[in-house]
């Protein structure tokens, strides 16, 4: 629109005087605006992303599908726990220590010597014991004696007393009839006669007594011979105390929890440390009572020990428990009172591990651990 204008003015057209604002000459003058950027063109998403998304939801699905195929035949839990014998070794006997011949966390046999007490009191005790036990067999008669005892001695003496007053009342027995005859005859006097008689009631209390005495002597045996049966009981009793002063190992295992040192004064039954069999462990699953229902003893199990990763022992379900662990606990529940809130219980699955221990990992109780169970 300018160049026109312009343009007229120089060919001389006449035109009426306008007068033009600096504004709308600049407006005019302006260079028009630029036409707007065109708009990119939408694309639809890449081959490759399709196909990898796709890759994914198979595998996403196959995963699904494979984990519900498979829980259907398997249980797992972690809540799971290794468990084992703790053996506390205890004394049997009072007294001051002598010796302790083993530290924590070592290896023990059966029957090793653990600890030795002072044995003096139970040597002079069982001392005693075998003397009144001598003085007793003297009493009474041993085997292997090779003279009688004083209680047989006096049973044979008093036999013998028996013997002699039968034969005194049998002579006497014998006097009496004779001298009864002659009674009769008017060849001795009434006073004679019931002499003899006076002699045959003695002769006959006499025999009477013998054999009391033989009875006596009879007991007096018996108890003698039972005296010894005490006396060998008291001698056995005291050889077996002076044993006890000699701790031995009761199994196989690791010494744990030592509280005992040299010249400490223990009471029978006091814990003087642990012995724990690495041979003999276990595993207890608590499983959730709705898992429950298709595990059975003697189903096969696969447990995994947080200690060894990658590492699987094979095992086998041997019981279950008769009751939930929340019946064992100090307080069980009592839904009976209050509010009540319904949570699930566990019980626990007793799994017994197959094969021999191995010896580069062994299991320690109270390791966790996580079971699968095959049903």
């Amino acid at each position: 629109m300018s160049t026109q204008i312009d343009h007229e003015l120089e060919v001389g057209t006449k035109l009426e005087p306008v007068r033009i604002s600096p504004d709308l000459r600049e407006v005019v003058r302006a260079e028009p605006p630029a036409p707007p950027a065109p708009k990119p063109m939408r694309r639809g998403p890449s081959p490759l992303v399709v196909g990898a998304l796709a890759v994914v939801a198979v595998s996403a699905l196959a995963l699904g599908g494979w984990q519900w195929w498979y829980a259907r035949g398997h249980v797992t839990s972690d809540n799971a726990q290794v468990e084992g014998h703790i053996v506390p070794v205890l004394p049997k006997v009072s007294g001051y220590v002598a010796e302790v011949r083993v530290e924590d966390n070592q290896s023990v046999r059966e029957g090793d010597v653990l600890v030795v007490l002072d044995d003096r009191d139970y040597r002079a005790r069982l001392e005693q014991a075998e003397a009144d036990l001598a003085v007793a067999e003297a009493a009474a008669g041993g085997k292997g004696k090779a003279a009688p005892g004083q209680a047989v001695a006096q049973y044979a003496a008093a036999r013998a007393s028996v013997s002699e007053a039968e034969a005194r009342d049998w002579q006497a027995g014998r006097d009496l009839d004779r001298y009864r005859s002659l009674a009769a005859q008017d060849v001795i006097s009434s006073q004679q006669l019931e002499s003899y008689q006076a002699a045959a009631k003695v002769a006959d209390a006499h025999l009477r007594a013998s054999r009391d005495q033989v009875d006596a002597a009879a007991a007096d045996v018996q108890s003698a011979r039972a005296k010894v049966s005490a006396a060998l009981a008291a001698r056995d009793q005291a050889a077996l105390q002076l044993s006890y002063t000699r701790i031995v190992a009761p199994g196989t295992g690791m010494v744990s929890q030592k509280d005992v040192e040299v010249g400490q004064l223990v009471q029978a039954g006091q814990p003087l440390f642990s012995v724990v069999p690495l041979s003999d462990v276990w595993v207890v699953a608590n499983l959730k009572e709705t898992e429950l229902a298709h595990v059975s003893a003697g189903d096969r199990v696969s447990v995994e020990v947080d200690t060894y990763p990658g590492r699987r022992f094979a095992g086998r379900v041997e019981s279950l428990s008769p009751a939930t662990g929340a019946k064992f606990s100090l307080l069980p529940p009592d839904n009976a009172t209050g509010n009540f809130t319904k949570v699930v219980q566990r019980v626990p699955v007793k799994v017994r591990l197959e094969g021999m221990s191995d010896p580069l990992r062994p299991l320690r109780p109270g390791m966790s651990a996580k079971v699968t169970i095959t049903t």
